[in-house]
């Protein structure tokens, strides 16, 4: 990348701006579902709250490392940067690669069908039960039409440039957070029971797994258990995700070197605290049966129920159309930053290397635009989640063992931060990620050995435009 094109972004963000984008790239829909799942998988309230709590420290373990990279590279492209400068442009284009084909068009397409699927609450017209068009397995409903018009906004709006799109942003991840402290609030207040706490809380470290057909428990160990953790954990992952947005758009921060690594904690660390009291309320609230067994995993739903009433219904599907709406912002604005990089190092289409009058890659985001509206049209958000946790994973190992690298690489380079707890933080990352990647191949080999072969058809795609150039 020349140093005229990176000093053609505005630097319009402060440090308010780089942790918003974080709390509002991370917070989507998640929260508000994936703890049905994880109960079914290791049925026990303690081991609930645990997979959370593991998987926001281990996420903000993996933030104070990263800042590091980020007070040393403080330049437009994040992640791309860094593996770039610790290995070489094979390992950064399988990163971009795999960024554009599955890891944040993916995500985009995933948050953009979960904003129709809660909007059909206030507007049943827009379900995806509502179908357009079929030929053969291949289905084309109104709530695939509405994620693609929302993700088309919004990158419209991101083509204006970046003021419009961060103010978008703050204000909407304000309104998000105080909208899920008051849940939280009122859920202690209005509609926790001793009864229902104490029964949650009885053998609260046994491990179990729910029948769905049956609604009963059976017990778990060994294996199973180690299975059922790891499971669990791709949902609580890929809610803690997107933490690294910010990065991303380091050409556009004021003070790169300080606020890039501090909206990184500051972000990951608000997140963490609002899942693990958001799911310490649901089991004051909800019997862990019923949260096992919540309807299309809305367990959200079924404590806002119990908390506000019929109404409550209503509450959360608002509630959630914020919250993935200002999410779909954040990762469209981040993401076309990367292609922007990698086109500068001639590793993706010339156009992409382009700013326009607003000094934003207009093209990079109509380009991200029109392949996560493709993935929309899958509508299936499971999937679409295990495609993108297992590729995300490995990348943040070989990320955090470049810091690692580039200590012995660049041993007298300027860091004006340095990783907390290093080596012993970074290392313990790399243990826990590697653990979850390898237990997640052997339990969701369907899925997401796609995403790895996925990634690894890159390999040939950038030798194929080595040759070219």
């Amino acid at each position: 990348m020349t140093e005229n094109n990176q000093e053609e972004f505005k630097k319009e963000l402060g440090l308010l701006d780089g942790t918003m984008l974080v709390v509002g790239s991370m917070i989507g829909s998640g929260i508000f579902i994936v703890s049905a799942d994880i109960a079914r998988q290791v049925g026990s309230t303690g081991w609930l709250i645990a997979i959370w709590l593991l998987s926001g420290i281990i996420t903000m373990i993996a933030a104070v490392s990263y800042g590091e990279l980020s007070a040393m590279f403080p330049n437009a492209g994040g992640q791309y940067v860094y593996l770039k400068e610790a290995y070489n442009k094979l390992i950064a284009f399988l990163y971009g690669w795999s960024f554009f084909a599955v890891i944040q068009t993916g995500t985009i397409a995933a948050v953009g069908v979960a904003f129709s699927k809660f909007a059909a609450y206030l507007i049943p017209a827009v379900s995806d039960e509502n179908i357009l068009y079929e030929i053969g397995s291949f289905k084309l409903n109104v709530a695939q039409l509405v994620s693609i018009v929302t993700i088309t906004f919004l990158t419209y709006l991101n083509t204006r440039g970046v003021k419009n799109s961060k103010t978008l942003q703050t204000i909407l991840t304000i309104i998000k957070i105080l909208s899920i402290s008051g849940l939280i609030i009122f859920g202690f207040t209005l509609a926790a029971k001793a009864s229902v706490w104490n029964a949650n809380w009885t053998d609260a470290w046994t491990p179990r797994a729910f029948n769905t057909e049956t609604g009963s428990w059976f017990p778990i160990g060994g294996t199973a258990l180690i299975t059922g953790i790891s499971a669990a954990m791709v949902g609580t992952l890929f809610s803690s995700d997107s933490w690294t947005g910010v990065t991303f758009i380091a050409g556009e921060i004021k003070n790169p070197k300080r606020n890039v690594g501090l909206s990184m904690f500051l972000g990951t660390f608000i997140v963490t605290v609002i899942y693990v009291l958001t799911n310490v309320m649901y089991v004051a609230v909800i019997p862990l049966n019923e949260i096992a067994a919540a309807k299309s995993d809305r367990v959200a739903v079924v404590a806002s129920q119990y908390i506000f009433g019929d109404i409550g219904t209503l509450i959360i599907a608002l509630m959630i159309m914020i919250s993935t709406f200002a999410c779909n912002n954040g990762l469209i604005m981040a993401g076309a930053r990367v292609y922007y990089t990698m086109a500068n190092d001639g590793l993706f289409f010339k156009k992409a290397a382009k700013l326009n009058h607003a000094s934003v890659p207009e093209w990079a985001l109509w380009a991200q635009c029109l392949w996560a509206s493709v993935l929309c049209l899958t509508g299936k958000y499971g999937d679409l989640l295990d495609f993108v946790i297992i590729i995300v994973l490995i990348f943040y190992i070989l990320t955090i063992c470049g810091i690692i690298i580039l200590r012995k690489k660049m041993p007298n380079a300027v860091r004006p931060y340095k990783a907390v707890g290093y080596p012993f933080l970074p290392v313990l990352y790399i243990i826990i990620a590697t653990a979850v990647c390898i237990s997640l191949l052997f339990a969701k080999f369907s899925t997401c050995g796609w995403g790895v072969l996925i990634m690894l058809i890159g390999i040939p795609v950038y030798y194929a435009i080595e040759r070219k150039k």
